[in-house]
């Protein structure tokens, strides 16, 4: 075992969220490595639809960090190359009657309160948006800030982006320690090939946070929640925004463990149609679960009677990584001097990837955050007081000397594979 040269962070995860955070670090001028123990975008991410969302958010820290990251996805979507399939395609929410309409329109005026572009949608305009649905429906919102991108090459290009910027980029190495001075603080990582030692650690491992967490000895409640998506067979554009119905907001703020499902259906730049939603608190069970896949093929034909007579080509599913208040963790760990959390987003962490790897880069060099990073602590599922009466109080890591950001980089970095 060696030891490697001192770093100013190490980024564990390279998810899209750990991706963001080693791009964003790297183009600030800090001495970044991210580590993972898998390839890319290997757990969730890889599983994820792409959703860069403002629709399924109620006002509050959650929508303000998505209106930040639909900012910062559009300054991505001008630098990376285009096969991260970015699409402003926008979001259309449906209700099925009177009763969910009332809900999701005020839902949708508090959110343009809160800076979200809504507009309603009447009945007899929806066939002018959407020409395949189901007739019937009672009307809905148009979300135009809704996009979608391809998370795991996504993923991919934030990497290769950031190593373009000096990034170290440490695939297959699983990190098996958090390294600590005698202080407390954070002094490193440990993984089967050596040493990687910095002042910072960013805890991106999304369904795993709670494990690097215990590494560095402190409590972070992450849990797995699964989810299934149905791919469709290549089909003709048929569905022109993300399309889901109103109860798919209730079902992700929901705290139940049961399983809840709600149609979401959209079109990809390569032809299939991505099916959705489930969500249930089972662990790491993998089992292909029928009932689920059936529901869900089920509400997608309702919802779009074209599709019944599509075929499912495959099926597949993730972990979203669950926090109890369905709010990430984001930026320092006031009881780890010098650990930061970039995990717990659920089922958003793709749309959230930019402003929460925004939020730790500013926290790590000390510097004023975009947005209110309080409600995301970390440490505030463990409340328990200092001595002196008072929550201890916040640190951060800055770098001994400023160093200048880099100049984008605007050269093509072989977008590689699409993917169906």
């Amino acid at each position: 075992m060696f030891t490697r040269q001192p770093l100013d962070v190490v980024v564990v995860g390279a998810g899209v969220v750990g991706a963001a955070c080693a791009y964003y670090a790297a183009r600030s001028g800090l001495a970044v490595a991210v580590v993972d123990g898998g390839p890319v975008a290997g757990g969730t991410t890889g599983a994820g639809e792409g959703n860069l969302l403002v629709s399924d958010k109620p006002p509050g820290p959650e929508l303000n960090l998505a209106l930040l990251s639909a900012s910062l996805w559009h300054e991505l979507s001008q630098v990376l190359p285009s096969a991260i399939e970015f699409e402003q395609k926008g979001g259309l929410v449906v209700a099925a009657d009177e009763s969910s309409l009332a809900t999701l329109t005020a839902t949708a005026a508090g959110q343009a309160e809160a800076g979200v572009r809504t507009s309603p949608v009447a009945p007899h305009e929806l066939p002018a948006l959407e020409p395949h649905l189901a007739p019937g429906l009672a009307g809905g919102v148009l979300y135009p800030q809704d996009a979608q991108v391809q998370p795991a090459l996504a993923a991919a290009h934030l990497v290769r982006a950031a190593r373009d910027a000096g990034a170290a980029v440490h695939l297959g190495e699983a990190v098996t320690a958090v390294l600590r001075g005698p202080t407390g603080a954070v002094r490193g990582v440990r993984t089967g090939r050596g040493d990687l030692l910095a002042p910072a650690v960013v805890n991106a491992t999304g369904v795993r946070g709670g494990e690097l967490a215990a590494l560095a000895g402190v409590e972070l409640p992450v849990l797995p929640r699964r989810g299934f998506v149905l791919v469709t067979e290549p089909l003709p554009p048929l569905i022109r925004h993300k399309v889901y119905a109103a109860e798919y907001v209730a079902d992700v703020s929901s705290a139940s463990a049961a399983l809840q499902t709600s149609p979401v259906v959209e079109g990809t730049p390569s032809g299939p149609v991505l099916i959705g939603a489930s969500r249930e608190r089972v662990g790491f069970d993998r089992t292909l679960s029928v009932p689920v896949i059936s529901r869900l093929a089920a509400a997608a034909a309702a919802l779009f009677p074209v599709l019944g007579t599509a075929r499912v080509l495959r099926a597949y599913h993730g972990f979203r990584p669950y926090l109890p208040d369905h709010l990430p963790a984001i930026g320092p760990d006031r009881r780890v001097p010098g650990l930061f959390h970039a995990c717990g987003h659920e089922g958003a962490g793709i749309g959230l990837a930019p402003a929460t790897a925004a939020l730790v880069i500013a926290a790590i060099r000390g510097e004023t955050p975009a947005i209110d990073p309080e409600p995301f602590r970390p440490d505030r599922f463990d409340m328990t007081p200092e001595p002196g009466g008072e929550p201890p109080p916040a640190t951060s890591y800055a770098p001994s000397s400023p160093l200048p950001a880099r100049p984008p980089d605007h050269r093509d970095r072989n977008p590689g594979d699409t993917y169906p």
